[in-house]
Parts: C-alpha cells; structure tokens; sequence
C-alpha cells in the first residue's frame, strides 16, 4: 500500500510483505539496526529474508551466527522453500572454549576474556573473506555473556558497529533478550530498532506484532503492527490508517432491487457508505445484507463476504430456500465468500483480507457478517472498535458498500448490543420481533441515515421461497419496537398466510 509520500531512495529492502511499509522503503544503506525480541518471535525469519532479499538483487550476504548452528539454519531456511546459497554465506562461530584442551581451561585467566576477543577476531575475519554489502549478527546475547559487564558490553558493541559502518554495510543484530527486562544499552548505539512480541490469548493461537521504536532520521509507520509466521515466511500487516488511501468515485445510489425496501431506505444507499443491519438473533440480517449483495452482483458488479458466525454450507443451503443461488456466484468468481476462523485470526490480518477483496478483487460490496463473531475472535484486543472504524472509512474512501450485522442480546422488549458502532455506520437498519393475530412476525425500520432522506415508517417484511418481502408500513400500530403492538387504527396492512399484503382488522 502505498505511503503519503514517496519513499526515500537507496534504501535495502527486506523481502517481506508489508514490512518495507512499516519501513517506509526498507532499511537505510550502511547503518546498523537492532532486531529484538524474545526466542520464537521471527527475528531468525526475518533476518535470513533480509539476505536473500539482496542475494537475489546481486548483493553479497552474511549470516554470523553464534547460537545457531549453520545446519539448524538452513534446515529452517529450507521449512520456508529457501536455499542459502552464494552470493549469501553463513558462517558460524565455534565456542572458543571448545578449542581449549583442559590444561588450558584451569588457567588463572578468565575464559571470558579469550573468548570474547576471539570470538570478535573471527567476526572480523568473516566480514573480510567475504566483502558483504549485508550483514545478520545472531545474537547479541552471546556477546553480552561473554563481555560480563554493561560497560565492556556496550564498548565491544560499538567497537563493531563503527567497524561495520567504515565498510558501508547494512547490518541487522538479533537480539533475543535472554534474562533482560528492560535493557536498552544498545538502543543508543544503532540507527534504528525493531521490536518483535508474541503473545498468548487465552483461547486460539498465538498472536505475533511488531513495532519500530526507532529510526534515525526517517519517517516510519508507528504502533503496532500484526505479522504471521508461515511456510514461505513473515507476513506482516501494516497497521490500517484510512487516510493514506483514497479512490475517486461517482456517489451513485444503490438500490436492493425491492422496490418496498429501497422506499424505505430513501431510494437506495449511496455509494461509500456504510450499513449497519441491527436486530437480536434469527430475524434475517443476514438475508437483509444478501439481498444487496445479490443486486450487486446482478449488476455485473463484484462482492466479498467475511463470515464469522454461520458454516459456509448451512448458508448456501438457506439461501437456497430464499431463492439465492450463492454458490453459482461464488464458482464464477463474482463473490469472494469467506469462512473466518474466529480462533485464528489477528485484527491486522483481517483487515488486510478486506483490503485485498476491495485492491484486488475489486470489491464494491463488502459485508462482515457479524461484528459479534470479529468480537469474540479478539476478546482480549482493546481497540476494536478503532480497527472498525479505520476499516469502515478506508472501504468508504474506496467507494464500496460495506455491511455490517450486529445481533442483540434478547429476542423481545429492552434488547442490548455487545458492541455499539451505530455511530460509525452511515446507515443503521433496525430489525426486530413482534407479535399480532397470533403469530410472530418481523418489523424493519430504518433509524439513521446521513447520506439524504429515508422513511420513518415501521415496514413489515418476511423470509420466503421468493427472497425477501417487505410490506406496507405498519401505520395504525403502535410499539411494534417493543415487541407487543398495540392496533389504534382501522385496517392493518400485514402480511397472511399467501405472503401477500392485506388490508383487515387483525
């Protein structure tokens, strides 16, 4: 996705999908930067990418590694599909401790002393057999023992980086925080510093972010930003900010195809807008959300539909009923539908799935079936509704049509939303249950719209083998909302059992 400004030239890009956006073009030429964070968070993945990155673009590479040994990485290299191979090297540091005989282990010198000047001498040699113009040091906490004080540490480490910087090479230096809490010695000394988290919700897998806490004279995407550890590598989802991105678009009205409905709704909806389909379980938001994305589609047009909640199977076979062939759509490649696993998923990887059905697929209609499921998916995210909000406003900006449902808590009388977001939609349907001549039946009302117009009539409508039917407006009733009307007038236009609307006392 594209920046608010152009990224800066002569930078070394990583390789890794989204994260030379969080860079704003990758890491600045000769320079040293710190990759840190705790074992199993992707520094190894994301460093060993870095270097085939610019081994394909001609550029020699070293791996130092003095934790890992040069089979364990390439085995891992291999997990992913890679192959390190020249122009990219490894070379690992043998312990010199294990070179000593035992005579030599009881000497009166401390070993730390030897190993860390040797250790550093080895580190040298390499970077001069080979000339990289990239170079990876795994790790940092190796070091760290070996220098035994904060002092010398910090001297061996700036020794190195001027060694490196003299030499023009783009250095990365994994650090995995062995035993530290909040050590920040070498912060100071390196251009810039990638911070890597793993985290662990109490239900589903394990959540992966990073952040860059620094950069040195750059521009850089802040916060926290979502990423995934896959076959093939990083993944990482930049964080959504929806004014970077914007579309040109005609704001043409949309209509549903139902003549009843779209009276309701003023006309239709505009076009980059929002709606926000409200009512407690059953009473049809879904089939409310389809009927839209079928005109869309009838119109030639594109959709994606995110489901959270229903088994893509069991929603064909309802639709089915309904009259709803979803499934010819879906094969033809016009709807992109998707089953979300809600205990696998991060808020930023959602996000970027919407974003692609809209950059990619050329979405114009778009529907999260339902904001409870997204919910529940995070339960220990705080700053969903942010997440929605900034997704809301980058579909807008985009000029699709984006629906949301949101179920209730309670079926009749006082009913309560786990999430409210009706200030966030432009547009909010209320659905809701009520009762007359014995039956149970389905009002919809349409209780806020910013883009023009829209009746405040209260419609009936039901759920047949033709689709969707929506009624007359249910003008001599009173508290149809609260579940239990009272009739005030002299006829009631309600449907009967031909789903037709008639006119009759109830």
């Amino acid at each position: 996705m594209p920046p608010t400004q152009p990224w800066p030239e002569n930078q070394a890009t990583t390789g890794t999908p989204g994260f030379d956006d969080v860079l704003c073009g990758g890491f600045s030429r000769g320079h040293v930067f710190l990759i840190e964070g705790r074992p199993g968070t992707g520094k190894t993945t994301l460093a060993l990418r870095f270097l085939l990155q610019g081994g394909e673009a001609g550029e020699k590479g070293l791996y130092i590694t003095l934790s890992e040994s040069e089979q364990e990485l390439r085995e891992g290299a291999r997990s992913h599909g890679w192959e390190i191979e020249r122009p990219v090297e490894v070379y690992e540091v043998i312990p010199p401790e294990s070179l000593l005989d035992a005579q030599q282990q009881q000497s009166l010198l401390y070993s730390s002393d030897l190993e860390l000047g040797e250790t550093t001498q080895a580190i040298l040699a390499a970077f001069e057999r080979v000339q990289p113009q990239r170079v990876v040091l795994d790790s940092l906490s190796e070091i760290r023992l070996l220098a035994q004080g904060p002092l010398r540490y910090r001297r061996q480490i700036l020794a190195i980086k001027h060694y490196f910087a003299r030499r023009g090479a783009t250095v990365l230096v994994l650090d995995d925080r062995s035993g530290l809490d909040d050590d920040t010695t070498v912060h100071s000394l390196v251009h810039g510093v990638v911070q890597l988290e793993e985290l662990w919700p109490d239900y589903g897998s394990e959540r992966r972010r990073l952040r860059v806490s620094k950069y040195r004279g750059r521009r850089y995407r802040g916060g926290w930003h979502d990423f995934t550890i896959r076959q093939g590598g990083v993944q990482v989802y930049p964080r959504l900010v929806a004014q970077e991105h914007f579309t040109a678009f005609q704001r043409d009205r949309r209509t549903s195809g139902l003549p009843a409905l779209d009276a309701l709704m003023g006309g239709g909806i505009e076009q980059g807008s929002s709606t926000l389909v409200l009512g407690p379980s059953g009473t049809g938001k879904t089939s409310v959300a389809l009927r839209f994305v079928v005109s869309a589609l009838e119109r030639g047009e594109r959709a994606a539909y995110f489901m959270f909640d229903e088994e893509l199977g069991m929603l064909f076979a309802r639709q089915r009923e309904l009259g709803v062939d979803l499934e010819k759509y879906r094969d033809s490649g016009q709807l992109h539908i998707v089953q979300v696993d809600a205990a696998e998923l991060s808020p930023g990887e959602f996000a970027h799935r919407v974003r692609a059905s809209v950059s990619d697929l050329n979405a114009k209609t778009v529907v999260i079936d339902s904001l409870n499921g997204y919910q529940a998916a995070m339960p220990q995210e705080h700053a969903l509704i942010l997440h929605v909000h900034e997704l809301l406003q980058y579909l807008n900006r985009q000029g699709a049509n984006t629906f949301l449902t949101v179920a209730q808590h309670g079926l009749v009388g006082d009913m309560q939303a786990p999430v409210d977001v009706t200030y966030l939609a432009d547009t909010v349907v209320l659905l809701r249950y009520f009762e007359a001549r014995g039956r149970v039946r389905r009002a919809m009302s349409v209780i806020k719209k910013r883009s023009g117009a829209h009746e405040e009539t209260i419609r009936e409508y039901r759920l047949t083998g033709r689709g969707l039917l929506v009624g007359e407006p249910l003008r001599d009733f009173q508290g149809v909302l609260r579940g239990v009307p009272e009739f005030v007038g002299e006829s009631a236009p309600l449907f009967d059992g031909d789903d037709e609307a008639r006119t009759r006392p109830p």
